[in-house]
């Protein structure tokens, strides 16, 4: 990119283009010079010179002053991206927990906290533990709203266009929950709400086990199954938002799966279903027969809807995640021979890398891309958090 000649009339929009063009070059990347940011923008140095002075005194930008180990001469000065000029809260509403992380706009996350809370709550007792948990966070990381700049609350079931989970869900009443408007009397930043697993296979790309891949097909495994799509680097959400539902489709048999763990002969009359698979997979370690039939027909099960979806896109990998990937050291080989038996082409397949954080995370990413998303098509003023749009924003 080179400085363009325009009009007079057009040379403040002129400044603001090339200074977003320096921020682009400075996000994401190591501090760096001058002559390097010139390099990367295509911009002349005394322009970046004086663009990158600028972006310091509006605060867009740190400047590192070269250290005593420097070499002789005069040593160059750096400059960082500030990525505490604003911060990101990712929140993970599940069936048994809520967990929220606040980041900043690097994704360094600063503050975490999670709260249990009983699979049977109703959406009151839900919300109420959601607020509590966001305010605890933002208390503990000395923040207010006004601090935050993109929420992101990941939830399970399809999300649809308007942020519910109106074809399904299995938290109790939650259909008619409406998450924009809730955390809208607080946040005046863009809020997003998308679906529990298609946050997830955002995260595994951008921290986890598929950082090295533009086309993923990622399996949440646990009491509930359900998929995520990245094709060519871009979350596939659906016309709909129902993109990956693979599990409505009884014939793939992802509903009934975890009744073979749930049912497995000899759990214990004292194990809750939701603790069920967890004996189950120890005593499979153990050598348990019943439970190593258990595991192997969960597996078959699984593996049918996971070969659909390779069929159908021809991932690169295939992530094995969701809660029962804690025991991926019982099922990912089991899984791969399957997959080798029903597949044309075999696709890698690795673990998740992320546990029980994956969600949250992946809700950070989605507002970390908000967030850049306003940032690059909009003017370049001081630093200050996004305003919500009149219509609740996509999450796609």
């Amino acid at each position: 990119m080179t400085e363009l000649v325009t009009a007079g009339a057009d040379l403040p929009r002129l400044r603001e283009l090339n200074s977003l063009s320096v921020v682009r070059a400075l996000r994401a990347h190591p501090p760096a010079t001058v002559t390097e940011l010139s390099q990367r923008t295509g911009l002349s140095r005394p322009a970046v010179d004086v663009i990158a002075q600028g972006l310091v005194t509006d605060g867009w930008a740190s400047l590192l002053e070269p250290g005593a180990n420097s070499v002789v001469g005069r040593p160059a000065r750096r400059y960082q991206f500030r990525a505490t000029a604003g911060h990101v809260i990712g929140v993970d509403v599940g069936a048994h927990k809520v967990l929220a992380l606040i980041a900043d706009l690097d994704g360094n996350i600063v503050r975490s906290l999670r709260h249990s809370v009983a699979a049977d709550a109703g959406p009151a007792a839900r919300l109420a533990e959601l607020d509590a948990v966001v305010n605890a966070c933002l208390s503990e990381a000395g923040m207010t709203p006004s601090d935050i700049w993109a929420v992101t609350v990941g939830v399970t079931g399809a999300v649809d266009a308007a942020g519910r989970t109106s074809f399904f869900t299995p938290l109790p009443g939650w259909q008619n929950v409406d998450l924009t408007a809730h955390l809208g009397g607080r946040f005046a930043c863009p809020i997003l709400v998308e679906n529990d697993c298609k946050l997830a296979t955002l995260a595994e790309r951008w921290k986890g086990a598929a950082s090295d891949a533009n086309d993923i097909v990622y399996v949440l495994a646990g009491m509930r199954t359900g998929a995520g799509l990245i094709i060519d680097g871009i979350l596939r959400r659906g016309f709909g938002g129902a993109a990956g539902e693979l599990g409505a489709l009884k014939q793939v048999r992802w509903l009934d799966a975890p009744a073979h763990l749930q049912n497995c002969p000899g759990v214990p009359g004292t194990v809750g279903p939701d603790d069920a698979a967890a004996w189950v997979f120890n005593a499979a370690r153990e050598g348990d027969k019943a439970a190593r039939r258990a595991v192997n027909r969960y597996v078959k099960d699984l593996a049918v809807g996971t070969a659909a979806l390779v069929l159908t896109l021809d991932p690169q990998v295939v992530i094995f995640g969701g809660g029962f990937s804690r025991s991926a050291d019982l099922m990912l080989d089991p899984l791969r021979r399957e997959l080798e038996r029903l597949c044309l082409r075999m696709p890698e397949v690795r673990a998740s890398t992320l546990g029980a954080d994956a969600v949250a995370l992946g809700a950070l990413k989605l507002a970390l891309n908000e967030v850049d998303d306003r940032l690059f098509s909009a003017g370049l003023s001081a630093p200050v958090a996004p305003r919500r749009a009149a219509t609740p924003a996509s999450s796609g």
